[in-house]
């Protein structure tokens, strides 16, 4: 079973705390507009390489206190995790593969103990280790790498090769690169959804990326939260909506970003067992799970693994459901009709 993460997480070893969260901040709040939405009250900007938004529910002193914790926690966290800022604490972990292990801290810890346990349970889909090949894999060139190339990459992937122990973590390879974009956007959801219930909000959305988690109640008036899933056939369109309450959703799919040669269409999600893009004939997973961690993994790993596989691999979760689509069908869990809206 996959553990949802517990709690939000506190003081950080000074060590560890890495990254100019104050600019990043800055940056996330210059993005900010601010709408209301079914009578709730809506919070749109961009953060995490990404388009976040949340929708809040309860008293104004309430939602403004939220408001400023929630958004110091993103910006805190883009700036410790972010591959693409180079003073973070993942940058640091990777200039340092096949030298001296790294010092991390309990909430460093309770991740990458998340990251085990997934790369266990789907039998090494979900690679944290898979940024060699990712980056091999150049969409805006549209250029296919060589099996020598892809082969080469591959020496530098594998979640066996992180050695781990309580405060310290170490790439055992030169070249070795850990990437949280498998997980990292849909850790933040959570964590952001349980500080509104801190703060005691009625009602919460929580959007990262298209990945979210809904809490309490919308403010108008409806029995729970209605989300629209998009039809990869049509992309920016709805193909059905589901009516949820405290629950996620996410969605992976390869149809947003690719590119054709030599007659053959490459998506952007890689196996990174063979060092290439999907190749199964499933276009878009979508899970409801109760946290948006083990949504976004079991959506991602699942279509990867194709819609037998997948749809095994998301039955054996307590709690989740799912749906993937193929090039003419769509397969989905048992229960999953049951949260489709009417």
């Amino acid at each position: 079973m996959v553990s949802a993460p517990a709690q939000p997480p506190g003081a950080v070893h000074p060590e560890v705390a890495l990254g100019d969260a104050g600019s990043v901040l800055r940056r996330i709040r210059e993005s900010c507009q601010e709408s209301r939405v079914d009578g709730g009250r809506e919070l749109r900007f961009a953060a995490m390489g990404t388009a976040c938004r949340w929708v809040t529910v309860g008293g104004p002193e309430a939602v403004r206190r939220f408001d400023q914790e929630a958004l110091a926690w993103v910006a805190a966290f883009e700036a410790k995790y972010s591959r693409f800022l180079p003073d973070s604490w993942i940058s640091r972990l990777n200039e340092s593969a096949g030298g001296e292990a790294v010092a991390s801290d309990p909430e460093i810890d309770r991740i990458l103990a998340l990251c085990h346990e997934m790369h266990f349970l789907t039998r090494g889909v979900f690679d944290p280790t898979a940024l060699p090949l990712i980056r091999l894999w150049d969409w805006r060139r549209a250029r296919v790498p060589t099996d020598a190339e892809i082969e080469s990459a591959r020496q530098r992937v594998g979640w066996r090769k992180v050695q781990r122990r309580p405060g310290a973590v170490r790439l055992a390879e030169p070249g070795m690169c850990l990437d949280l974009g498998g997980m990292g956007k849909e850790y933040a959801v959570d964590q952001v959804s349980l500080l509104a219930r801190r703060h005691g909000l009625t009602g919460v959305l929580v959007d990262f990326g298209a990945d979210l988690r809904v809490s309490g109640l919308p403010a108008d008036g409806r029995p729970g939260w209605h989300l629209g899933l998009e039809d990869p056939a049509q992309p920016g369109r709805a193909w059905c909506g589901l009516a949820v309450r405290d629950a996620a959703v996410a969605t992976s799919g390869d149809y947003h970003r690719g590119f054709t040669a030599d007659g053959r269409r490459w998506g952007h999600i890689l196996d990174p067992r063979t060092g290439r893009p999907v190749q199964n004939g499933c276009h878009a997973a979508h899970v409801v799970a109760p946290s948006c961690t083990q949504a976004g993994l079991l959506s991602t790993a699942a279509l990867v693994l194709g819609p037998e596989e997948g749809l095994r691999l998301i039955e054996s979760q307590p709690g989740a459901e799912g749906l993937l689509h193929g090039p003419t069908t769509r397969l989905s869990t048992r229960r999953f009709h049951e949260l489709v809206a009417s």
